[in-house]
């Protein structure tokens, strides 16, 4: 099994690393499920992230044919709009060709938007960032969640909220893709109890922050 994370200048440090430490937990929880988590770039030049963390491309998007999972981060506006509006199409395509045989198709953040301009969640209820919500709604053929939700399954899309809801995608992933004992045993390993020290609520959603 494939798990392929393309990733891109100013992708969000957490959209890649939290998947690929939870999907890493499941390969060892369950070693008859063969998995390779495979971090994936237009070249192998290493990929500087919003947060200014470098990381490293595993392959070469001519190098994946195929992904069982086909997970896209979210990352910093310019580059959202950089993508979504490159007229060779590069990112685009990829996603396009192999979400046509993946199992599943999931995105996380603003992830979705990259998955939206591809016409990949047409006719699926999907969400993002709370801040983005606006950008989906533009998309007129896409069913947007309402009350923003951690994450939304809809047959075998899966789309995540705001960054730190990639752990939750993640771990619902293992249900998924493993069974719900694994997802508990995985859940244990990583200690993810969360229990913030501070309280707060979602504000109102103003404009797309694309827009800007």
């Amino acid at each position: 099994m494939i798990i392929g994370i393309p990733i891109y200048e100013k992708v969000d440090l957490l959209d890649v690393a939290a998947p690929a430490e939870i999907f890493d937990a499941m390969r060892n929880s369950a070693p008859k499920l063969e998995v390779e988590v495979c971090l994936v770039a237009e070249n192998d030049r290493p990929v500087l992230t919003k947060a200014g963390v470098t990381i490293k491309p595993d392959k070469c998007f001519h190098e994946v044919p195929h992904v069982d999972v086909l997970w896209v981060p979210g990352g910093d506006p310019s580059a959202l709009k950089k993508i979504m509006h490159d007229p060779k199409r590069t990112f685009l395509d990829f996603l396009i060709s192999r979400a046509a045989n993946a199992q599943w198709v999931t995105s996380v953040c603003e992830g979705a938007l990259l998955l939206a301009q591809a016409g990949l969640l047409d006719g699926y209820l999907a969400t993002t960032h709370w801040a983005f919500i606006p950008c989906l709604k533009k998309y007129k053929a896409i069913n947007v969640a309402e009350a923003y939700p951690r994450f939304v399954v809809d047959r075998n899309r899966v789309t995540g909220g705001g960054i730190s809801s990639g752990l939750d995608e993640a771990l619902k992933m293992v249900e998924l893709l493993a069974c719900y004992d694994i997802a508990q045993q995985v859940q244990q390993f990583t200690q993810y109890y969360p229990a913030p020290p501070v309280a707060s609520t979602i504000p109102p959603a103003g404009g797309c922050p694309l827009d800007k």
